[in-house]
């Protein structure tokens, strides 16, 4: 009987089942070297029923070995169960505890056991449950209507509530069901041929194709098939069938939407985040003359300015799309081949639900017929307003001149009708010639004015400048002889200036009159002639040290008709009445600088188109 203890306990040694004792009757507890050392406690170490108790986890472990203790004790009670400890070193471990009662003539005398650490064990299946868990919850809670496959005969043997909801049977009807019957019979040859495929190839596919629903409907899915696996010699094949209802319907609606927004005659691009053309449609291609290569990945409009291009629009609009803002703008664009045309842009912004911005889309059209009409238009209102001006300083001049006169006259006329005296009748016969040659004289002048404003449409010709300036110096020569004046110029041999001849032969006599009529008796008179090129306009400057004026008082009347500032018997005050017009009548225009007692520089703008 020794022998046959010794050997058990040899063989318990070798399989690492540690073994334990419990005298009921002295309470001395025995710990075989291999319980010490799965509970990490050294080799003379003496157990006692307090201290090996506590080595159970505290709570529902310690509680429970507590129990079993004393069942075994008062009741002979054996036991088999797994625990819960941590170790003399803090250790956690599973164990596994095996109590048998040794009956002595009829009375509990001994609690024999074994202790085997089953930690790996227990470990492998704590992680096997925790994957079952996962498993199903993620099998119950999948969108994705998830059937597992008998591989061999094609049975659904386990399927998820969603597999339910999509086809419109039970759970309990699917189970046990060949999986083609899920699908309309057209589609069922073509189906099992993709699930042969797979059970071939054992990779993840995916493929889309159409179910019919219990109630008849037929929706379009994606079926996707998982790797296979294996339970008790079964393959079985997991298979993932999505609705994807929505999304065909949403493709459809942009597969119409790409066709009108390609046949639309409106340019589209649309760009990313960031601004940079992801796309773009035929309309846009042909008006600014470029391929989808240079387009995609670049910012729209990078090869459409030009030297006329508005900088502050493209700025706008770079300032709007880093604010991520939509914006409405004409700006004048070039085409590859540099040719202008003027471009209408809507630029959208597209934000997602969470408020992200994901794209810009700019909708634009060519404008540039009802630009260039509305330039037209703003041109000819411009000419309309000016007329109305000219026709209404026209009859202020008239209504007040001529007005002037015939008062004048009918005064005369009253006096001589009011005297029997013919002696003072006849000396008043030369106030009525006086008024009369007067009235003449503004009538002539108006006239001149009409044929000015009338003969818009004379041609302007190329004149050489200092040739003509030259002529007019001659031309007035005994006056500049008389007056002393000095008269430079600096017009150089080649400056050729667009007017109308007789019009720039007025002018230039009348601004040399001017300066000879108003020079200062304090110096000697100069008239210094220049000229400078601004945009299209050739200015020539007539600067003098004459009497110069004060234009804060008199600016407002300078160039209207019979006004005069110096009181000098001969000014008549229609010189620069009549230079005004003419240049005007030549689009041009004439401004001055003046101050009194210092002199003026008259500035003439001849406008070279």
């Amino acid at each position: 009987m020794t022998d046959k203890l010794e050997l058990y306990f040899k063989a318990a040694q070798s399989a690492k089942i540690g073994i334990w004792k419990l005298n009921l009757q002295t309470d001395h507890v025995y710990w075989d070297a291999v319980t010490k050392s799965i509970l990490e406690v050294p080799e003379d170490f003496e157990p006692v029923i307090e201290n090996g108790i506590n080595f159970y986890t505290e709570g529902e472990n310690r509680d429970r070995i507590k129990f079993l203790i004393e069942r075994a004790t008062y009741e002979g009670i054996s036991f088999d169960d797994k625990f819960q400890i941590t170790t003399a070193k803090n250790n956690i471990k599973y164990i596994e505890c095996i109590c048998q009662i040794e009956v002595i003539d009829g009375k509990p005398m001994n609690l024999l056991g074994t202790f085997q650490d089953i930690t790996k064990e227990q470990n492998l299946i704590n992680e096997l449950q925790l994957s079952v868990e996962k498993f199903s919850s993620i099998f119950t809670s999948a969108n994705d209507a998830i059937f597992i496959i008998d591989s061999s005969n094609g049975i659904v043997t386990s399927c998820n509530s969603r597999s339910s909801e999509l086809t419109g049977y039970d759970n309990s009807e699917l189970v046990g069901w060949h999986n083609s019957h899920l699908f309309p019979v057209k589609y069922r040859r073509k189906v099992g041929a993709f699930l042969v495929n797979h059970l071939a190839k054992d990779d993840y596919i995916i493929n889309e194709t159409n179910i019919q629903r219990k109630d008849g409907k037929i929706i379009p899915v994606e079926v996707a098939s998982g790797k296979k696996f294996q339970v008790d010699n079964i393959t079985y094949l997991v298979c993932f069938i999505r609705d994807i209802s929505e999304r065909k319907n949403v493709d459809a609606k942009l597969n119409l939407l790409s066709l009108a927004a390609s046949e639309t005659t409106d340019t589209i691009v649309i760009a990313n985040k960031k601004g940079e053309a992801v796309w773009a449609n035929q309309a846009y291609l042909d008006l600014t003359g470029l391929n989808m290569e240079n387009i995609i990945g670049q910012k729209p409009g990078y090869l459409s300015k030009g030297p006329e291009t508005d900088l502050s629009a493209t700025a706008l609009m770079r300032k709007a799309i880093k604010n991520k803002e939509s914006i409405k703008i004409t700006i004048l664009n070039y085409n590859k081949n540099k040719e202008k045309y003027w471009f209408e842009l809507n630029i959208t912004t597209v934000f997602d639900s969470n408020n992200n911005l994901i794209n810009f889309i700019g909708v634009g059209r060519n404008v540039t017929q009802r630009i260039e009409k509305e330039f037209e238009l703003q041109k000819l209102l411009d000419v309309t307003s000016c007329q109305n001006n000219k026709l209404y300083n026209f009859t202020h001049i008239v209504s007040h001149n001529i007005r002037s006169h015939t008062s004048n006259l009918s005064m005369v006329v009253d006096v001589i009708e009011n005297t029997d005296d013919i002696t003072e009748k006849l000396s008043y016969f030369d106030l009525f010639k006086e008024g009369t040659e007067k009235l003449s004289e503004t009538i002539e002048y108006l006239n001149e004015i009409i044929t000015i404003q009338q003969k818009t449409n004379i041609e302007k010709t190329k004149i050489p400048l200092k040739s003509e300036i030259e002529k007019t110096r001659m031309a007035l020569s005994l006056a500049i002889k008389d007056s002393q004046i000095t008269i430079t110029h600096t017009i150089p041999e080649d400056l050729v200036v667009n007017a109308i001849p007789a019009y720039l032969d007025s002018i230039l006599l009348n601004l040399f009159t001017n300066a000879i009529k108003y020079k200062s008796p304090k110096r000697k008179a100069t008239l210094d002639i220049g000229y400078e090129i601004i945009d299209n306009y050739t200015v020539i400057n007539f600067r003098d040290n004459g009497l110069g004026l004060n234009l804060k008082k008199n600016g407002h009347k300078l160039f209207g008709m019979n006004k005069t500032f110096h009181g000098n018997e001969d000014a008549k005050g229609i010189g620069l009445f009549i230079t005004k017009n003419q240049l005007e009548a030549m689009d041009g225009k004439i401004e001055v600088e003046s101050e009194e007692r210092l002199g003026s520089n008259f500035k003439i703008y001849l406008n070279e188109k």
